[in-house]
C-alpha cells in the first residue's frame, strides 16, 4: 500500500494554529452552552447586541442539529486537527486511505460550517462571535487540505498535477481571503449591517 510523506512543515504548522484556535472557540462556546442552561434568562458573555451574540444560535435547533451541542463536535474535531498537525511535523508516513479519510471529515466540516453560515445569517439573523472564529479557521484549513492531497498523492498519481498543487498551496492565503470577503458579503446583502455594527462596537 502506498504510503505519503507528511513533510510540509507549513501545513503542518497551520493545522496545529488552526486546531488551537477553534478548540478554544469550541470549549467557549460549550462554557456559554453550559451558562444558558443554568441561566436561561441571562445573557452570556458574548452577547454583544442582538446581531452578534450566541445566544440565539445556541438555543437554536441549528445549534443542535445532531441532538447534542455543536460545540461537542468541534471539541473532538479539532483535536483530530490537531494530532494531524503534530504528525505532519514529526514525517509520519500514513497511507493514502487515512488521508482521504481525513479530507473526508475536513470536507465535511467544510460543509457544515457553510450550512452554518447560511442559517445563521438568513435564518437566525445573528453572527456568533465564537462560530465566526471556528468559520475562520476551517474554510482556509479545507482549502490547504484539498490542496495537499493533491501535492501528496492522495487525490491523484499525476506528477504534474501534484507539481501544480505543490506551486498553488502559496495562493491558499489569497483564495482565504476571497472566501472571507465572499462572506462578508452575503452578510451585507442580507441585510445584516456587519461593517456598521463592527464600526458601532470599536467606536
Amino acid at each position: 500500500m502506498t504510503e505519503q510523506r507528511t513533510r510540509f512543515t507549513g501545513y503542518g504548522i497551520w493545522l496545529i494554529i488552526a486546531s488551537v484556535v477553534g478548540w478554544w472557540a469550541a470549549f467557549q462556546l460549550t462554557l456559554e452552552k453550559f451558562f444558558l442552561l443554568e441561566n436561561p434568562t441571562s445573557q452570556t458573555n458574548c452577547y454583544v447586541s442582538v446581531m452578534i451574540q450566541c445566544d440565539k444560535n445556541l438555543s437554536s435547533w441549528q445549534g443542535e442539529v445532531f441532538g447534542f451541542p455543536n460545540p461537542i463536535i468541534g471539541l473532538t474535531g479539532w483535536m483530530a486537527v490537531l494530532v494531524m498537525g503534530v504528525a505532519v511535523l514529526a514525517r509520519v508516513r500514513f497511507p493514502r486511505w487515512f488521508w482521504a479519510l481525513f479530507g473526508l471529515g475536513v470536507t465535511g466540516a467544510f460543509a457544515f460550517v457553510c450550512w452554518l453560515i447560511f442559517q445563521s445569517v438568513f435564518s437566525l439573523h445573528t453572527l456568533c462571535p465564537w462560530c465566526m472564529a471556528t468559520w475562520a479557521v476551517t474554510i482556509p484549513t479545507f482549502l490547504a487540505t484539498v490542496t495537499h492531497l493533491v501535492r501528496n498523492g492522495t487525490l491523484t498519481r499525476s506528477e504534474k498535477a501534484r507539481e501544480r498543487a505543490g506551486r498553488l498551496m502559496v495562493w491558499v492565503p489569497l483564495a482565504t481571503i476571497v472566501a472571507y470577503a465572499i462572506v462578508i458579503a452575503i452578510v451585507q446583502l442580507s441585510g445584516l449591517d456587519l461593517l456598521s455594527e463592527v464600526v458601532g462596537m470599536i467606536f
